[in-house]
């Protein structure tokens, strides 16, 4: 599928962001065509989620036949030449956004880094074929990659799935049902940028003395409050433990966040955040606003 859009005016800056990204995390990320090495991408996705009984996350067949439409598949790469992260995503009919299918780093990689260094590839990716947005599901009760996603990253999320992908059998989700939150990345907005320049939203819990709680948690502590319009939803510190260690209470948690999510995105809030500490930020609006990036490219030139 050839590139057949304009580079959008905001590409030169996630390309610089996206090398920086890479340098800091002491990896070459790069479009990844070859052969040989997508065999090691299915191998690597293997390692982190496992196999199920449908097979490989993502199978090299199906990883060769993205390669071919056109669409992205990266890769990240350590000094040594070996292959520590990947991110597959396909484009939306229209080049209207790029659907984000799967990233993830290899095992004992942790907060390197590296994730981030594939995030900001693709977003360059986008935006130099003229593609102003990303989006992609995720667990809503796994706080870290919520935080990630839209802490660090920039994203933001209006929409709630009961059971995206039905039962999920893979050696992570352990049986659990697999409700989704819809992310969604403007590329080229403010916040985007700063993000990328590694100036991440800041999102911190308000005092508890201008706050009231609204709603305890399946443990019994306090996973709901308010703070003038403002809503702030807790998820658990560790989902993929207690659902091995409780699947009843993984279950219970679940059942808890729809119970918030769904209305809340229903009137009309948005997820914009998430603090250290696992609490969703549900705002009326965007706090930080989505504008048109054209003001704030000025400042980069």
């Amino acid at each position: 599928m050839p590139n057949t859009h304009s580079p959008h005016s905001a590409a030169p800056q996630a390309r610089e962001a996206a090398l920086a990204a890479a340098r800091t995390a002491g990896v070459t990320v790069l479009d990844e065509h070859r052969l040989e090495q997508q065999r090691d991408i299915e191998a690597l996705l293997i390692s982190i989620w496992g196999m199920s009984p449908q097979g490989a996350p993502i199978p090299f067949d199906v990883l060769r036949s993205i390669w071919h439409a056109g669409c992205n598949i990266t890769a990240a790469y350590r000094s040594d030449g070996s292959l520590c992260g990947a991110a597959v995503a396909i484009v939306t009919p229209g080049n209207a956004s790029t659907y984000s299918l799967i990233a993830g780093v290899a095992p004992g990689t942790g907060d390197r880094g590296v994730g981030f260094a594939l995030k900001q590839h693709q977003r360059a990716w986008s935006l130099e074929r003229g593609i102003e947005s990303m989006t992609w599901t995720f667990d809503p009760l796994v706080s870290r990659n919520a935080r990630f996603n839209l802490a660090k990253l920039g994203a933001h999320v209006t929409e709630y799935t009961r059971n995206f992908y039905g039962i999920m059998d893979d050696e992570i989700n352990a049986q659990d049902e697999s409700d989704r939150l819809s992310a969604v990345w403007p590329l080229a907005t403010a916040t985007s940028i700063a993000c990328s320049e590694g100036r991440p939203r800041v999102v911190e819990l308000p005092d508890a003395a201008g706050s009231s709680v609204l709603g305890t948690g399946p443990d019994g502590q306090p996973h709901l409050i308010g703070s003038g319009e403002t809503l702030w939803v807790r998820a658990p510190e560790d989902i993929v433990g207690l659902r091995a260690e409780d699947p009843a209470l993984a279950t219970a948690w679940r059942r808890s966040l729809r119970e918030v999510f769904e209305p809340a995105f229903s009137s009309g809030r948005v997820a914009d955040g998430v603090t250290r500490t696992g609490w969703y930020r549900l705002s009326p609006v965007l706090t930080d606003g989505e504008r048109d990036i054209t003001a704030d490219l000025a400042s980069h030139a």
